[in-house]
């Protein structure tokens, strides 16, 4: 996802009315890393349907209509771009605006789909504050994927940019081979892959012409440029009500941490582990996810010495003897109650 910092209003201006635009803004030195975090020298480029609306007085500028702004590889994509910007701090006057102004916030709303170093979001709206380098996407059917990893969310979706960290927010899930990890909050650390190591990338087309003035919003990659670092969850903090899954166990924890490169996940606090009908119980527990095995231990390794935590387990031999004679464990009849008059006529016959 791009930024759209310090965009010359004059390119704006020129682009107002036109109902199918390509704006292709050239090299600017601030421009925010919500695009183009890798500081590639690219040009930042806006389309739409509609056109782009400039509001002077407002210091904003709108893109409607199936708009897209793409810089190199990245995007974003929504009905409407709305754009917030600002004169920058010593700058000149009204006559040299458009070389001292920013863009500080941008917003994107209806169908919104982010992409960005193997990374999609998609939401209903999204909100990018520059300043912050936080972007939050909210609306239904919240998802965060990347080439391993698939994350949900119900309430929110954050993404911290210069952290390389992700908060899903609410009934939040985390999926990767098989193995889910849930929780009411979950904080995702992203790591990058080298080109090197990664999967090679398709080889960049060639930029066709645009026909009839109708443009692809496809992005192109630069000629030369290297290829782009792909991002993958390295590790997920779970807190509240953590349920963590795969083909055998079952977890549950107040708090828990999974390791995506180990498969391992540490719970802690009122932990029951389960195969099955059989259950262990107690306040630490590791999983490894990888290879099926699960451990429950009185505390975690270096912990202050307390109390001893016992640790309780529950394994159930399945009996299988009523199941060999299906016969057997059919009901049996119950015999009716005696007729009350029946028996009190015979009771009162005398020899």
């Amino acid at each position: 996802m791009a930024s759209l910092s310090r965009l010359g209003l004059s390119r704006i201006a020129a682009a107002v009315g036109l109902s199918l635009l390509v704006v292709a803004f050239p090299d600017h030195h601030a421009i925010a890393q919500l695009l183009n975090p890798s500081g590639d020298n690219l040009p930042l480029q806006v389309q739409a349907d509609s056109g782009i609306e400039w509001q002077q007085d407002q210091k904003l500028y709108i893109a409607r209509g199936n708009a897209v702004a793409t810089r190199g590889p990245a995007s974003v994509r929504a009905d409407t771009l709305i754009a917030h910007y600002r004169e920058v701090k010593g700058g000149g006057g009204a006559d040299n605006a458009g070389g001292n102004t920013e863009i500080y916030r941008v917003e994107a709303e209806g169908t919104v789909t982010m992409t960005r170093e193997g990374q999609t979001v998609v939401g209903d709206r999204a909100v990018y504050d520059l300043d912050q380098a936080l972007m939050v996407v909210t609306g239904k059917a919240l998802k965060l994927t990347t080439a391993t990893d698939t994350v949900t969310a119900r309430d929110s979706l954050e993404w911290y940019d210069q952290k390389q960290v992700a908060v899903a927010r609410g009934n939040a899930a985390a999926v990767r081979n098989g193995k889910t990890i849930k929780a009411d909050i979950l904080t995702a650390y992203m790591v990058k892959t080298k080109p090197a190591d990664s999967i090679a990338p398709a080889r960049p087309g060639k930029a066709s012409a645009p026909q009839s003035g109708t443009p692809t919003p496809t992005p192109v990659a630069a000629p030369g440029a290297s290829p782009a670092a792909e991002s993958k969850i390295s590790r997920v903090d779970a807190q509240g009500h953590v349920v963590v899954t795969n083909a055998v166990d079952n977890g549950r924890g107040d708090y828990g941490v999974y390791n995506a490169e180990t498969g391992i996940c540490t719970l802690v606090d009122n932990v029951v582990i389960t195969r099955g009908k059989d259950v262990i119980k107690g306040q630490y527990g590791v999983m490894d996810l990888n290879k099926n095995v699960s451990r429950m231990l009185p505390a975690a390794t270096g912990a202050p010495a307390g109390l001893p935590q016992r640790v309780q387990g529950l394994f159930i031999r399945e009996d299988r003897s009523h199941a060999a004679n299906p016969t057997d464990a059919a009901p049996r009849k119950v015999p009716s109650a005696p007729d009350k008059n029946k028996a009190s006529s015979t009771t009162d016959k005398k020899p």
